[in-house]
């Protein structure tokens, strides 16, 4: 550990609190914890550090490295040079978080112009920025549901074909809300791939809001109209959850008449990174702003008459009305939303839908060679985007390690999460894969289970 500051540093400062010592700081903490023993390695030099570190990257193989199936909600996708280019001028490389608007104003203007885009993306009058990631975003808005309805309705609808790790979040947020129930993601709820329309007994005047994805977990891609007006029939919000590079090529979760949508941003320009830091996307109409947890950038004019940003409604936040806020969330993931504004400006909507229709037709393209090896089968007859499910004759994880030998990263085995998905992988595709890519996978997915 490099410690910046020498003894004469310290001893200035433990004058200036009017301490004696360094222990003195500690004297609160129970004795015995003060200072346990660490069962450390010996110390090593910069260099040392340095040569160990490398050696364990080494270890890792990366998207650079392999040809990569693997998806499941963050997916690899081609980021032009030019984003980090942008975000890393030293106007923008900052975690900071704008507090006082007056001073920030390129900070609030690029927050501003990310919010626009993902409204119009998603056809919602408004968007925040930001939250971690998709499944903190998917929380939050049944929290936000929750607060709308002030506490009186206390049940969540959520689809079992919604990303498990959302799933998840969900249940351990509302775990502070006594009396709160998630329904209908169960995996006692019966077949996960079963069609949306198994949802509509669930809902219920005692429905909060009711939330799917699209395209689903697996991938598939449904038409959500008949699900939103269930919803809305009871009195419930209706939430959809979105992969926002699809939005590019299908029509926005308002034409279901969606009230939130969220989704997960890292598609959008972000690198996978070994799972983050990745962008929560919410966005939601314009009566329910005032639950919306997180950052809000608003235009205006100043004195002078000039276009300025200012953060608007921020009496919502938890940061200015503590007691009454919706959520502790605050925090904006601003480089990271900055990342998928540039992105999504170098694209523009054209860019994107093309971005799209490659994943699109690449993904239809590789599960009609996969159909054709022995064993090996597409499982659901559904439309699908970027992603399908393969049934295979042998466990995943063994034929995902044979597939290693070859560098490729395989699909997600299904049975991790899903009882009774055993020996089912999902697959995904993006503009990235090539039809020369799509070939060595068949080939090994034909050896390994003949090997």
């Amino acid at each position: 550990m490099f410690v910046p500051h020498s003894d004469l540093d310290r001893e200035v400062m433990l004058k200036a609190i009017g301490a004696k010592r360094l222990e003195d700081l500690f004297t609160d903490v129970p004795k015995h914890l003060r200072f346990p023993k660490l069962d450390l390695p010996p110390a090593q030099t910069e260099m040392e550090v340095l040569a160990t570190l490398n050696e364990m990257a080494m270890s890792n193989l990366s998207v650079r490295d392999a040809i990569c199936f693997l998806g499941g909600g963050a997916y690899h996708h081609y980021i032009p040079a030019a984003v980090d280019a942008i975000i890393q001028r030293g106007e923008f490389l900052t975690a900071y978080t704008p507090y006082q608007p007056e001073v920030s104003q390129g900070t609030l203007q690029a927050i501003f112009e990310y919010q626009s885009m993902i409204a119009a993306l998603t056809g919602m009058d408004v968007s925040n920025a930001s939250h971690y990631d998709g499944a903190t975003a998917a929380a939050e808005a049944v929290v936000m549901a929750y607060h709308n309805f002030r506490g009186k309705r206390c049940t969540a609808v959520v689809s079992q074909a919604l990303h498990p790790q959302y799933r998840q979040v969900i249940r351990t947020y509302t775990q502070g809300y006594p009396g709160f129930n998630v329904i209908g993601d169960e995996n006692t709820a019966g077949d996960p791939l079963a069609e949306p329309e198994s949802l509509l007994p669930l809902i219920t005047s005692d429905t909060a809001i009711v939330m799917v994805q699209y395209p689903d977990y697996f991938g598939r891609i449904y038409d959500y109209t008949k699900i939103g007006e269930a919803a809305h029939a009871a009195g419930a919000l209706f939430c959809v959850a979105v992969n926002p590079i699809a939005l590019g090529l299908l029509k926005p979760p308002s034409d279901f008449g969606a009230d939130i949508v969220v989704g997960e941003g890292q598609p959008l320009g972000i690198p996978l990174s070994f799972g983050g830091p990745y962008l929560g996307i919410l966005a939601t109409r314009k009566e329910y702003v005032r639950k919306l947890a997180g950052r809000l950038v608003g235009e205006t004019i100043d004195s002078e008459g000039k276009r300025a940003y200012v953060l608007t409604l921020t009496a919502r936040e938890q940061h200015i009305r503590r007691e009454k806020a919706t959520s502790n969330i605050c925090t904006n993931q601003g480089l990271v939303a900055l990342a998928s504004t540039v992105y999504m400006s170098l694209l523009g909507r054209q860019g994107l839908r093309q971005v799209a229709e490659l994943c699109y037709h690449k993904a239809h393209h590789a599960a009609d060679r996969i159909a054709q090896i022995p064993g090996f089968s597409v499982c659901s007859g559904a439309p699908f985007f970027h992603e399908f499910i393969v049934c295979c004759p042998k466990p995943v994880e063994e034929i995902n390690d044979y597939l290693l030998n070859y560098n490729i990263l395989g699909g997600y085995d299904l049975g991790q999460d899903y009882p009774g998905l055993e020996n089912h992988m999902l697959v995904a595709v993006t503009e990235l894969i090539s039809a020369e890519d799509i070939d060595a996978f068949c080939e090994a997915l034909e050896e390994a289970v003949n090997d």
